[in-house]
């Protein structure tokens, strides 16, 4: 995907629509462009030519042939036609590549069709695409800040044709379809700050200097969006469980579902299948992911598959399996004690088999599996206050580790036995900690003016992801501005990972790779019933 900036050069006039003009088009609006006012080459176009367009209005298709080095990294070089609008807008269309020029050779396969939104047409302007490659690969592209670097988050369908943006407040998604389907949401979205007027519409690059593509856009739709219900019983969420490559900060889609409750929580299981495990409305289920970068494996298990826990069928987002991969831990509000359900702790070998409760008392929330498997780590309430717990597989007394006011929750070992992290909000926020495993030399770990929760260490003990909301956030609630964060544990260095809409159900629980290169997370679209 990522290529070395081309150094700008200057470019007098453009020869378009067969006469010259000015290369900065700001100004005058060029006619019979359909629904759009203009069109431009940002960047630097082919050394080959100029972009072009025509618009057929019998057909109401455009036919774009746009040059360019990419639309990635630092700066874009596409040719792109526009119109002007501002606040939440959608563009949708079905596109198909038709020509490339020269003869000779072939074209790069991430040639891309676009549909796009931009701050200004700078070529490093903050901007959102929808970006259809030449070989099938379809992904939601941003650059959050002027001259920053590109993210992106691909599709887990290969080559849709009809395509959808939509910008509603600070955030960008798409939907995708193929031939014959309705449009559907592609899952996850990103956060991008657009201010007053922006750019909406159609672009092509051609993904080399030296080339021109043409792609034909039909049906092509663009225009504001409706306003979302102010109650929460009118809509619905798209929920989209992803991974995160560490390095490049890429995101992938592993499976993505529209409906009114929430998937959750995440568990990668310790092999090398990049198997996912998730709750969703009691239940537990799997699915296999293809991270971002990885080979794609055709034989892949995209619908997710029910696991029969057996009595345990009210599984909330509390659940870990241990390094092994042998046995389960889950925290279950499915039997009754005293007229409640309870939030009790149980634990289930892979794979099935008898079903063992470790807690007497409730609430009580697993999350995290010492080492060898031997004990237990836990948040509970008792006597009106939480506190971390823990317990030994084998059953009997539980252990109480911290004691300070307040909610200490998300307690995890580190893969070396050494610590325990959770997060501790008797500064005043919530922030993460970590303790000897018998509860001595209770230390602070992040100090910021954040909320920060569950404390996930990778496997190979080196770093240290955690979920962040602004300050004032709560009680870890859902559906709110969210980062994933991640610490060096060697030099105490934060990087953000992502921003997204969530909370409450995205990573509650450890979703690190065996490998330590990625990460699982749930995020959230709140979109009209």
């Amino acid at each position: 995907m990522m290529s070395t900036r081309l150094r700008p050069i200057a470019i007098g006039v453009l020869l378009l629509l067969g006469r010259l003009v000015p290369a900065d088009m700001h100004a005058a609006a060029i006619p019979q462009l359909g629904l759009f006012t203009n069109e431009s080459d940002v960047g630097v176009p082919s050394t080959i030519g100029a972009g072009s367009s025509s618009y057929d209005a019998e057909k109401k298709t455009y036919t774009i042939t746009g040059g360019g080095e990419n639309m990635w990294a630092n700066a874009d070089h596409f040719h792109y036609v526009w119109k002007k609008m501002s606040g939440d807008a959608m563009l949708e269309g079905t596109f198909e590549f038709v020509g490339t020029m020269p003869a000779t050779g072939n074209p790069d396969g991430h040639r891309k069709a676009c549909l796009v939104i931009r701050q200004t047409l700078d070529s490093d302007a903050v901007y959102a695409d929808v970006a259809a490659h030449g070989d099938g690969l379809t992904s939601l592209q941003w650059r959050e800040t002027k001259g920053g670097g590109t993210h992106e988050v691909q599709s887990n369908v290969v080559g849709p044709k009809r395509l959808r943006i939509e910008k509603r407040g600070n955030y960008v998604s798409m939907s995708i379809a193929a031939p014959g389907e309705e449009l559907h949401p592609a899952g996850g979205s990103a956060r991008v700050e657009f201010t007053g007027d922006f750019y909406i519409g159609l672009g092509v690059t051609s993904h080399n200097t030296a080339r021109l593509e043409k792609v034909t856009f039909s049906n092509v739709d663009v225009g504001p969006l409706p306003a979302l219900p102010s109650q929460a019983s009118q809509t619905t969420l798209v929920n989209t469980l992803e991974t995160i490559n560490l390095r490049s900060k890429d995101r992938r889609v592993a499976y993505v579902v529209t409906q009114p409750g929430r998937i959750e929580a995440p568990n990668w299981f310790p092999d090398a299948t990049n198997t996912l495990y998730f709750n969703n409305g009691g239940k537990f289920y799997k699915v296999q992911a293809e991270p971002p970068g990885t080979t794609p494996n055709p034989n892949r298990l995209k619908t997710p598959e029910a696991i029969d826990l057996g009595m345990l069928t009210r599984i909330n987002n509390d659940h870990g399996v241990t390094v092994d991969g042998k046995m389960w831990a889950f925290s279950d509000q499915s039997q009754t004690v005293n007229g409640q359900r309870p939030s009790l702790i149980y634990t289930m070998p892979v794979g099935g088999g008898s079903v063992k409760k470790l807690t007497e008392l409730g609430p009580s929330y697993f999350h995290g599996w010492s080492p060898d498997g031997k004990t237990l780590a836990y948040c509970a309430e008792r006597n009106g206050n939480f506190d971390v717990y823990t317990i030994s597989v084998d059953g009997g007394p539980e252990k109480r580790l911290t004691t300070a006011d307040g909610k200490d929750d998300g307690p995890e070992y580190s893969p070396d036995g050494q610590y325990i992290y959770f997060n501790s909000e008797r500064t005043g926020s919530n922030q993460i900690w970590r303790m000897k495993p018998d509860g001595s030399a209770q230390e602070q770990v992040t100090k910021d003016d954040v909320e920060n929760w569950f404390p996930h260490v990778s496997p190979n003990g080196q770093s240290l992801v955690f979920l962040t909301y602004d300050k004032g956030g709560g009680d870890h609630p859902e559906n709110k501005d969210v980062r994933l964060r991640v610490m060096n544990l060697a030099t105490g260095a934060v990087d953000e990972l992502a921003k997204l809409f969530g909370g409450q159900g995205t990573i509650n629980v450890s979703s690190w790779s065996p490998n330590s290169q990625y990460i699982a997370f749930v995020s959230y679209q709140i979109v009209p019933r």
